[in-house]
């Protein structure tokens, strides 16, 4: 099991006393290396004490969310931690977003479902820490025993005197006193906890369901100015010749002037035209004027059928290499009862944020602001200061809301543009992107070739399991179903191209358990067994895990019968053209797993008619109402991928622009998501990803379920028609 942050002799807590009066707590802790190395990039140094809690006499207490909201809750499960241990109620709390400053709160970021399993033990302590001062200041005051006292509601009582003090009238006190070390403050027995785990509305509902200004594309600064930056359509092509002078004249107009981009464009700065305007409308429509000439480069000879005979082609050499190898897998079919093939594909996806790519950035002095809807803040920094000779300590980000991440804002290639711009032109600048520019210039979900050969011996048991992947897989040393099938054999082979590309939500499982689960299927079908007990049956292992191999196939039966039972697995009549589909998956320390019931009509029109999630993500959810949310938005995403989206590549360039030809799940097509957890022994873990890998193949196995139709390539667009 997956550990929690650890807390060093390194880590301790500063009091402030503030101007005023009042207390201010901020925490030293070294983040734990392994969790922060997986989340990209090298870990962070050790932080220096900020406050995290403030509590001022007039009762106002203060709890902040160090890391970027992108819609997964952070900014409010992380200071709910807080709270919780502090003993207030959530009316009593206010929670404030931090602007970016790894020196004082640690690593912040959006990604890899790591804000809880990284901050969850150490935020506990941050609030025990501070109601343990607050209980010594009243227990000094009245001078009995801390042991004598209870917290509540922000406040300390002594019960056998029936004295009582709120935590504002004692945060002067509180200040004054010795601070303790994280590792030796008692935390609460979770059975009394009285916020986490409860459903709790988000911190922003309401400013987000009345419009009021929190995103990126919301940011106002005075004297602004708007920017468009065209780039070539195929990636990495370089400006030749452009037109700039008849753009000048436009109305509206203040600034156009060439880019040349940065050596590594496709992870940058990117070469192309910049046009600033006084209002983006001006600059939009000037943009439609502007008239570039590209050096296109060599990505103009790639396309999607390229991929596909490439791949084909090295589907029959040898592997760049082999990620597992168990027994004798050609022995094996050698002696089996039945051998299946087949082949599945799933392509580039965009993540189609609903908020596009934007930043607004201002230089002056030698120094830079930018406020950013940013996944990755630090790294956005670093690159900012590589790119444009800036020290680093020169650059404030200002985190904002983001509409919708999903893996894109890991990249900051928006923000060293709005940067640049911003240099140039001597001004603020808010760089917006179009619709179009969001989809075409992308950093796309990779597309996947996976090539299966698998056997079941005349028990139906899976004896052998052959795969080989073409491009850009993400492969775990314990991907089930390595070590789980006595033979078996995984090989990658690599297949370079000059797309950019990044990570999706649940990057590399959203393709690969489409894949694998339905292959699963495919074997058990072949063997005549139900597909969720064959699954069962898989689980024991033949190969005893290797070190660093997470997944406990204990957890993973446990949500296997948990969705069993709240789906009525196997004991619904069959209909007709419906039917229902399983699939399982481990990824980002969650164990998911997922049925979808669907129908397929005369047209061949796929229906969703209601699905159920099964998650067991440790022993305690932060915000039951989160976490719903979590696992009801993957259902949709994960649909809506599989349904109809894909970007394909046609001379180097993305063909599709918007959601006329890049479909989201609309409101008559959603259906309901039923969610349920179980809960276990294992420290808490993240909810923003593992939830969407099974829906995909528990809704093509549905599919298949109700009409014998596999589907082994994404989207299922018009294949039962």
């Amino acid at each position: 099991m997956t550990a929690p942050a650890p807390i060093h002799r390194r880590s301790f807590l500063q009091a402030v006393a503030l101007v005023g009066g009042g207390l201010m707590l901020g925490s030293f802790s070294a983040p734990d290396d392994a969790m922060a190395a997986e989340a990209g990039g090298p870990a962070a140094d050790p932080f220096v004490p900020n406050a995290f809690i403030t509590i001022t006499p007039d009762g106002k207490i203060t709890i902040i969310a160090k890391n970027p909201e992108e819609g997964q809750g952070v900014k409010q499960s992380l200071p709910m931690i807080i709270a919780e241990e502090l003993d207030v109620d959530w009316s009593q709390v206010t929670v404030v977003q931090a602007d970016s400053d790894e020196s004082k709160y640690g690593r912040q970021f959006a990604g890899g479902s790591l804000s809880t399993p990284m901050n969850y033990d150490n935020h506990r302590r941050l609030g025990a820490a501070a109601r343990a001062m607050l209980v010594a200041a009243a227990a000094k005051r009245w001078n009995v025993a801390a042991s004598e006292l209870t917290t509540a509601k922000a406040a300390v009582s002594h019960n056998a005197s029936g004295r009582r003090a709120t935590y504002a009238s004692l945060a002067n006190e509180a200040a004054a006193l010795p601070v303790p070390e994280l590792a030796s403050v008692t935390l609460k027995d979770p059975k009394t906890f009285r916020l986490l785990g409860k459903r709790v509305p988000g911190v922003d509902n309401r400013k987000i369901v009345t419009g009021k200004p929190l995103f990126g594309i919301d940011v106002v600064v005075p004297g602004m100015l708007h920017a468009v930056f065209e780039k070539c359509p195929v990636f990495g092509g370089k400006v030749v010749s452009a037109n700039l002078a008849t753009v000048r004249r436009l109305p509206g107009v203040k600034h156009a002037f060439v880019v040349d981009g940065a050596s590594t464009p496709l992870d940058g700065l990117m070469p192309g035209v910049a046009i600033v305007a006084d209002t983006w409308w001006h600059a939009k429509s000037a943009r439609e004027k502007l008239q570039v000439k590209w050096d296109e480069g060599a990505t103009a000879q790639q396309s999607s059928e390229w991929f596909a005979q490439q791949a084909a082609a090295l589907a029959g050499k040898p592997a760049d290499r082999v990620v597992r190898k168990d027994g004798d897998v050609e022995a094996a079919f050698g002696s089996a009862a039945k051998v299946v093939e087949a082949a599945y594909f799933y392509p580039f996806l965009s993540h189609a944020t609903l908020e596009p790519q934007n930043c607004t950035a201002h230089f002056k002095d030698g120094k830079l602001e930018i406020w950013a809807p940013t996944q990755m803040p630090q790294p956005g920094r670093d690159l900012v200061s590589k790119t444009m000779g800036i020290a680093p300590g020169d650059i404030t980000i200002h985190l904002t809301r983001i509409g919708g991440g999903f893996g894109r804002r890991l990249k900051n290639d928006y923000l060293v543009e709005a940067a640049w711009i911003a240099r140039e032109v001597k001004a603020p600048v808010k760089l917006l992107w179009t619709r179009e520019d969001d989809m075409r210039h992308g950093h796309y979900r990779p597309a996947g070739f996976h090539f299966f050969k698998g056997a079941v011996d005349a028990n139906g048991k899976a004896v052998a399991w052959k795969s080989r992947v073409v491009v850009e897989p993400y492969m775990r040393l314990g991907e089930f179903p390595g070590r789980f099938v006595p033979n078996y054999l995984l090989e990658v082979s690599n297949l370079p191209h000059g797309i950019p590309t990044g990570a999706m939500r649940a990057p590399g499982s959203n393709g690969i358990a489409f894949a694998t689960q339905s292959f699963i299927d495919e074997l058990a079908h072949s063997a005549g067994k139900d597909p969720l007990q064959f699954r069962l049956d898989l689980m024991t292992p033949a190969v005893p895990a290797a070190q660093g191999d997470a997944f406990n196939p204990d957890r993973m039966r446990g949500v296997l019968e948990l969705v069993r039972e709240k789906s009525g697995w196997g004991k619904r009549p069959a209909v007709k053209g419906r039917g229902m589909g399983v699939a399982c998956h481990f990824s980002h320390q969650g164990y998911f797993a997922a049925v979808v019931d669907a129908s397929v009509n005369a047209k061949g029109e796929v229906k969703v008619h209601r699905a159920w999630i099964a998650g067991d993500v440790g022993s305690q959810l932060t915000n039951l109402s989160g976490a719903e949310n979590q696992c009801q938005g993957a259902a949709i995403d994960g649909v809506s991928q599989a349904l109809g989206q894909e970007i394909t590549i046609d001379n180097g360039r993305a063909v599709q622009g918007n959601f006329d030809s890049y479909p989201l799940l609309r409101m008559p097509r959603a259906f309901p998501v039923d969610v349920h957890f179980r809960t276990t022994e294992f420290p808490p873990t993240g909810m923003g990803e593992p939830a969407l890998p099974p829906v995909i193949p528990a809704l093509t196995n549905a599919i298949f379920a109700a009409t014998g139709t596999r589907i082994r390539s994404l989207p299922i667009g018009s294949q039962l028609a």
